[in-house]
C-alpha cells in the first residue's frame, strides 16, 4: 500500500473536475474508500482503469468532487469519521487495523 505523501492530485474524470484519492486500487479497496468517503459527505466518482491484457485484474481510480480534499490533511487533522463515529487514523485508512486510537505510533 502507498503512504500518505501530502500531494494534492487533481484532474478530470469525464467532464467532472476531481481530486484523486487513490489510483490503481482493487475492488475491495474501492468499496472501502467509497463507503468511508460517502459517509463523510463526499461525492465519490469511480473510474475503471484500462487493462493492459485481458487476464489482468480490473483496477479502479477513486476520486471525489471536492477540489480541496487531501487525505493526508483530513486524516491527521482527524476530520474523517468511521461508519460508527470514531476518528479515522492512518492505519485505519490503509485497512491495516480497525483500531482507531488517537496515537499515530506504537510505543514498545
Amino acid at each position: 500500500m502507498a503512504s500518505l505523501d501530502g500531494k494534492h492530485s487533481f484532474g478530470s474524470i469525464g467532464e467532472t473536475r476531481v481530486t484523486f484519492v487513490e489510483k490503481g486500487v482493487d475492488e475491495g479497496r474501492r468499496d472501502f474508500l467509497k463507503q468511508l468517503l460517502e459517509h463523510n459527505c463526499f461525492e465519490v466518482i469511480i473510474e475503471d482503469e484500462t487493462k493492459k491484457a485481458e487476464e489482468d485484474p480490473q483496477l479502479y481510480t477513486v476520486a471525489v468532487t471536492d477540489m480541496v480534499f487531501n487525505p493526508t490533511i483530513w486524516i491527521f487533522n482527524r476530520r474523517l469519521q468511521t461508519l460508527d463515529g470514531r476518528k479515522v487514523t492512518q492505519d485505519y485508512w490503509f485497512q491495516r487495523t480497525n483500531d482507531t486510537k488517537p496515537q499515530y505510533w506504537k510505543n514498545s
